[in-house]
C-alpha cells in the first residue's frame, strides 16, 4: 500500500474505456484509489495519462512493484492471459466485460483464483449498480411477482456505424474480439439476465453475420431461452437498428413488470394471480383486474465509478462485491450458446461443452478469409493466441 493507505492501481489498456477509468480515478471520483501505473502498446494512448509509471506490455506492469491492484481493459482474448498472470502474482483484479471470450477460457481464468478472501477478483458489470435492475431482482426474489411465466428483452439501442467497426483491427473479428454484439455490447444484458432469472436449460438462436455492417461476426441476434420450469424468454439485439429501444418485460403470476427508460419501473399488478383467476373464473374472457403501479428508483446508479468504489470497499473489507468475476462465466456461456446455436442451426443445451465451443471458434479464426479494413494504421491484434 502507498504511505497514505490508498490502494495503488494500474490499468492495462487505456484506449476507450480504460481511458475513462483512468480519468475517473485521477479526478478523485474513487476515494481510496490511486492510479500509479498504466500499460498500453499504443504510444498515443500512453500519452493520454500523466503522472504515472508507464509500460508497453501489461505483463511488465503486473510484474512491477508499482501496484496493489490491476484493472484489465484490453481486447477480449487477453483478459484471460493477463488476468491469470495478475491473479497468480497476488494482485487484486478487476476485469472489463466480458471476462473472457469463451467458456473454456473463463474456466482457466477462474481456476487461477483460489478464492482467497484477501484477494479481490471482480468484473466491470456496471449495470448491476442500476437501481431499476436491483429493484426488479428484489421483486423476483421476494416472490412479489409470483411464479415467472415469460421474459422478453429487446436491446436494439446499441447502434454502431461502419466507422466504429473500422476504428480498430481487433474489432468485430473472430480472432480479435471473438464475436460481435453478443461479446462486445450485450455482456451487460446477458449478465443481468442470468443475475435476475438464472441460467436457461436450452438456447435456440438465429445469429445474422454482418447483416448491417461489413464484418465477419454477428450484428443481429434473436434468441429463445427455455427453462426447465417451462418459462420461455426472448432476447433480441442488434447494432444496426435506429431508433433503437431497451425494454425488458418480466411477466409473473402476479403481473407484468416493465423496465424501459427513465428511473421508474412500471408494474401492472393483478388483484388476483393469473393462474388462480383462470382456474376459478365463471366466464370465458374476463381478465383479472389490475393496478397500474409506478415504482420510483434512485436513478441509474454510479455505473463504472460505482464498481470501482465497490472494488475498493471489498479490498478494505467494508463491502461485498457487487459483481464477482467468477459470475462472469455465465454471460459468456449465454453468448457462446447463442452463437453455437446460430452456427449449427440447432437448439443448444446449457451448460455447453466448453472445449467443443472453443474448437469451433478456433476453426472459424483459422478459416477466416475476411479482410479487415480499418481507418487507423496498425496491425490486427494477435490476442487469439490464448488458444
Amino acid at each position: 500500500m502507498a504511505k497514505n493507505e490508498d490502494i495503488r492501481i494500474g490499468i492495462i489498456g487505456v484506449g476507450n474505456m480504460g481511458g475513462v477509468h483512468a480519468k475517473s480515478i485521477q479526478d478523485g471520483k474513487v476515494p481510496g484509489l490511486k492510479l500509479t501505473a498504466i500499460a498500453d502498446r499504443e504510444e498515443k494512448n500512453r500519452d493520454r495519462v500523466s503522472d504515472v509509471k508507464k509500460f508497453v506490455e501489461g505483463s511488465e506492469l503486473i510484474q512491477s512493484d508499482e501496484i496493489d491492484a490491476v484493472l484489465i481493459s484490453t481486447p477480449h482474448y487477453s483478459h484471460t492471459t493477463l488476468g491469470i498472470e495478475a491473479l497468480q502474482k497476488g494482485l487484486h483484479v478487476l476485469v472489463e466485460k466480458p471476462i473472457s471470450v469463451h467458456k473454456e477460457d473463463c474456466e482457466k481464468l477462474i481456476a487461477a483464483y483460489d478464492g482467497n478472501p484477501k484477494q479481490i477478483f471482480a468484473a466491470m458489470f456496471n449495470q448491476r449498480t442500476d437501481f431499476r435492475y436491483q429493484k426488479a431482482r428484489e421483486l423476483i426474489q421476494s416472490g412479489e411477482l409470483g411464479e415467472i411465466r415469460r421474459l422478453n428483452w429487446i436491446i436494439t439501442d446499441w447502434f454502431r456505424t461502419e466507422h466504429y467497426y473500422k476504428s480498430g483491427g481487433w474489432r468485430a473479428t473472430w480472432g480479435g474480439e471473438g464475436g460481435g454484439v453478443l461479446l462486445n455490447q450485450c455482456p451487460h444484458q446477458l449478465d443481468l439476465w442470468q443475475w435476475l432469472f438464472g441460467m436457461p436449460s436450452r438456447v435456440t438462436a438465429r445469429c445474422q453475420i454482418g447483416r448491417f455492417h461489413d464484418i465477419e461476426v454477428e450484428d443481429s441476434v434473436t434468441a429463445l431461452l427455455e427453462y426447465d420450469s417451462g418459462v420461455q424468454g426472448v432476447f433480441i439485439t442488434t447494432t444496426g437498428e435506429a431508433p433503437g429501444v431497451n425494454r425488458l418485460e418480466i411477466v409473473g403470476d402476479r403481473g407484468r413488470l416493465e423496465i424501459s427508460g427513465g428511473d421508474t419501473l412500471k408494474y401492472h399488478r393483478n388483484e388476483v394471480p393469473a393462474q388462480k383467476h383462470l382456474g376459478e373464473s365463471k366466464t370465458g374472457f374476463e381478465k383479472p383486474s389490475t393496478w397500474d403501479v409506478s415504482i420510483p428508483t434512485e436513478g441509474g446508479g454510479e455505473q463504472h465509478v460505482g464498481i470501482l468504489k465497490n472494488f475498493v470497499g471489498a479490498i478494505t473489507g467494508k463491502e461485498k462485491l457487487i459483481a464477482p468475476a467468477i459470475e462472469g462465466i455465465h454471460s459468456v456461456e449465454l453468448a457462446n450458446a447463442m452463437l453455437l446455436s446460430g452456427f449449427t442451426d440447432k437448439p443448444v443445451q446449457v451448460p455447453i461443452d466448453s472445449a467443443a465451443y472453443a474448437a469451433e471458434l478456433k476453426s472459424r479464426i483459422e478459416n477466416s478469409t475476411f479482410v479487415k479494413k480499418t481507418v487507423e494504421a496498425g496491425e490486427a491484434s494477435d490476442f487469439s493466441k490464448s488458444f
